[in-house]
Parts: C-alpha cells; sequence; structure tokens
C-alpha cells in the first residue's frame, strides 16, 4: 500500500519543475495525492479501519496547506496542477 521508490522517482520526474526538484509544492501535492488515492481505495473495502482514515485525513490537510500556499504565491501553476491531478478546484 506504501508509495514504492520507483512510483515516487515517477511521480517526481513527472511533476518537478526543474532538474534535481524534489521538494516542489507541485510534486508534493502530486504524491500525497497518489497516497490519498490509495487509502481512499482501502477505506472502501475496510470501513472500520479509523487508523488508517486518521492518516488519510492528516495527509488531506497537510496537501490543503500546500494547495493554499500555491495559490498564494502563483495562481497559475495551481490551475495547471489541479487540472493535471483532476482535483476538484
Amino acid at each position: 500500500m506504501a508509495l514504492t521508490k520507483e512510483q515516487k522517482q515517477a511521480l517526481v520526474e513527472e511533476y518537478r519543475i526543474k532538474d534535481g526538484d524534489t521538494g516542489s509544492p507541485e510534486v508534493q501535492i502530486a504524491i500525497l495525492t497518489h497516497e490519498i488515492r490509495e487509502l481512499n481505495a482501502h477505506l472502501k473495502v475496510h470501513k472500520h479501519d479509523y487508523h488508517s482514515q486518521r492518516g488519510m485525513m492528516k495527509k488531506v490537510g497537510h496537501r490543503r496547506n500546500l494547495m493554499k500556499y500555491l495559490v498564494k504565491e502563483d495562481v497559475e501553476r495551481y490551475q495547471k496542477l489541479i487540472k493535471r491531478l483532476g482535483l476538484r478546484r
């Protein structure tokens, strides 16, 4: 269920801004979105797994804070990112 090194590296390669970029908001949001989607699928099967539900809520909150930061810094990058990730905002 956890993200493998190869999956994480593929997400970094896809969403990075420049070479060597691993910590930009876009990369972090993409990784969190992937993890949230995996946890959401897990929770559809295991409805009473409250520990995983809490972990997912923490990831959602972290992603929300990163997205607030990105929209404050650069609206264009924010809009491109949510379109690429298929998020609702």
